[in-house]
């Protein structure tokens, strides 16, 4: 067990190290010869196609208020963005809530901003099934097939092995098989194509697989909702100059007031249209996210790894 976490750790490792490999050794100043290096968690199916395109406008609309020049890449893993974080090889990142506790907690990480939607700033992690499956509650989850995305993700996997570990299921012990995926996106694939009976995932990446038209919302019901999560944080690089960051957090805090700047820029999780950043967002509120990481012991996480490889 300790070792498959060990290869798991160094393969984050290595995904991390190749994620800027023209802008690994260079001091990033937001200039166009060296613009500021985002990495972004690959939430939405990992692809630099996908999560790079629901930041890029809200990043171009930073650029046009302050004159600053961002790299957008997508990390292989959540925990790749960790890891690239933590070794100086990006900037700014986009984190889930758990990803950034991880980061926050090694000091290499402190809030930039979050977003602002209706306004609140919170996002719900779902467990979904198909709507003829005899499925009608989490406590029926129990000896099914279940798909997670990545084993860092605060929406695909720790708020759903909370939600189990709550109704008396140990994934490793009672689901019938575990599939990590990786990605939201993947684990609602999954479910679609009846490789597993439920997949866990965030409700904003279901309802823009919807909008995409890769879900019918007639053939798929939610299983279980969990506690309101503190929304998907950008976060700034503890190392940069402090000029730098109170510059970057007064960007994204008026970034929708901006001259030029229209309502279709201010994007966030998912790709969503929000109402704007807010980069006064309490550490304290991402307790909630600690305290659920707090429940995924390395041996329950080493032995739901292990039931996920088994074939």
């Amino acid at each position: 067990m300790k070792n498959l976490l060990a290869i798991a750790a160094a393969a984050v490792s290595l995904t991390a190290a190749l994620a800027f490999p023209s802008h690994a050794q260079s001091v990033a100043d937001g200039s166009r010869e060296r613009p500021l290096r985002v990495l972004l968690i690959p939430a939405d199916g990992g692809t630099e196609t996908g999560t790079k395109a629901d930041y890029a406008p809200v990043f171009n609309a930073v650029s046009r208020a302050t004159g600053l020049h961002f790299d957008l890449k997508v990390g292989q893993s959540y925990g790749a963005v960790v890891e690239g974080m933590c070794n100086q090889l990006a900037d700014i990142a986009f984190f889930g809530p758990v990803s950034y506790v991880q980061a926050h907690k090694r000091g290499c990480a402190q809030l930039l901003a979050v977003g602002v939607e209706k306004g609140a700033s919170v996002y719900y992690a779902g467990m979904f099934a198909k709507a003829d499956a005899p499925i009608a509650s989490i406590a029926d989850v129990k000896g099914k097939r279940v798909a997670f995305g990545d084993v860092n993700s605060a929406s695909s996997f720790t708020f759903q092995v909370a939600m189990l570990l709550d109704a008396g299921i140990d994934p490793a012990r009672d689901l019938a098989a575990i599939r990590m995926t990786g990605s939201h996106a993947s684990s609602l694939a999954a479910l679609v194509q009846g490789q597993v009976d439920v997949a866990s995932l965030s409700f904003d990446s279901y309802e823009k697989a919807v909008k995409q038209g890769a879900a019918d919302p007639k053939a798929i019901k939610v299983i279980a909702r969990s506690m309101a999560i503190p929304y998907p944080p950008l976060a700034l690089n503890s190392k940069l100059p402090e000029a730098l960051k109170a510059q970057l957090k007064d960007a994204f805090q008026t970034v929708n007031k901006a001259p030029g700047v229209t309502p279709e820029m201010i994007r966030g999780y998912g790709g969503a249209r929000i109402d704007g950043y807010d980069t006064k967002f309490s550490e304290a509120e991402f307790n909630v996210a600690a305290e659920k990481l707090a429940l995924l012991t390395d041996e329950l996480k080493g032995r739901i790894l292990s039931k996920a490889a088994e074939r």
